[in-house]
């Protein structure tokens, strides 16, 4: 049962990917940037939420369940998972696309390739916090709340799946290329969340024992996503309050989707 939820779960996740990177076709490209600041703080702000309500929280309950001390799995899986996501910021070859500057190991790749590995980096975390989510839930059958609180999360990752697609293939239009093209590298970012997904949720069938630190950790990546890029580049130049109030529409969403399903 709980392989069908994570495969309906990071399915849907990806497909809004798709469905956003297809949207972006639609937007004018004079008001590009400023779309682009909307869909990047909405997305933070889902990703905050997330962190807290869907990850975080389950991590300190499951934790006081099985008799730890809940803030030692929750405090140190947040910090493997940002160590985890600074280590591969480090090494993966990848480009802002508000900067010019490469970071990551040195590599001759496009500069829309680039891109794209930037954004597929903070990809990651967010399959694994759905194949984390319905794992957790797979280990309790007989609390449905854990289910609804899974799908919660897919909804609301998926919901900022869409306008972050419309955000990955608005700057490689800008680039110059083709809309067919830019739709096509937009959805293909998004491809490491169902596989991600996937690994988690088996990693954590095996490893029950650390459910509290895998979940932790998602939270931790996530949460390195937000504060690194993220927000950031939804604040970029003049006119910071689209990026702003994208980001508390994120979080209201996603705090209200957990509250209500959770």
């Amino acid at each position: 049962m709980g392989f069908i939820w994570v495969t309906a779960g990071t399915g849907f996740i990806f497909l809004m990917t798709c469905l956003g990177s297809a949207a972006a076709g639609l937007i004018p490209k004079g008001s590009a940037e400023a779309a682009k600041k909307i869909f990047l703080g909405f997305a933070a702000g889902v990703m905050i939420a997330a962190s807290i309500w869907s990850l975080l929280i389950p991590a300190i309950d499951e934790a006081e369940a099985r008799g730890s001390i809940a803030w030692i799995p929750a405090a140190g899986g947040v910090a493997l998972g940002v160590l985890f996501l600074f280590a591969l910021d480090q090494v993966i070859p990848h480009l802002h696309p508000s900067s010019n500057v490469q970071e990551g190991l040195s590599s001759t790749a496009k500069r829309t390739t680039l891109m794209i590995w930037a954004v597929t980096l903070h990809n990651i975390p967010e399959g694994m916090a759905v194949g984390l989510s319905f794992s957790l839930a797979a280990q309790h059958p007989d609390d449905s709340a854990l289910y609804a609180s899974a799908m919660a999360l897919a909804i609301g990752i998926g919901i900022q799946n869409f306008p972050e697609g419309a955000a990955v293939s608005l700057p490689i239009r800008q680039e110059g290329a083709s809309a067919g093209k830019a739709i096509l590298l937009g959805c293909l970012s998004g491809i490491v969340e169902p596989f991600f997904g996937f690994l988690a949720f088996l990693l954590a069938a095996f490893i029950a024992p650390f459910m509290p630190w895998l979940l932790s950790f998602a939270a931790g990546a996530m949460l390195y996503v937000v504060v690194e890029e993220l927000i950031p580049e939804a604040h970029l130049g003049e006119h910071s309050n689209a990026g702003t109030l994208g980001v508390m529409a994120g979080f209201l969403l996603m705090m209200i989707l957990d509250v209500a399903l959770g």
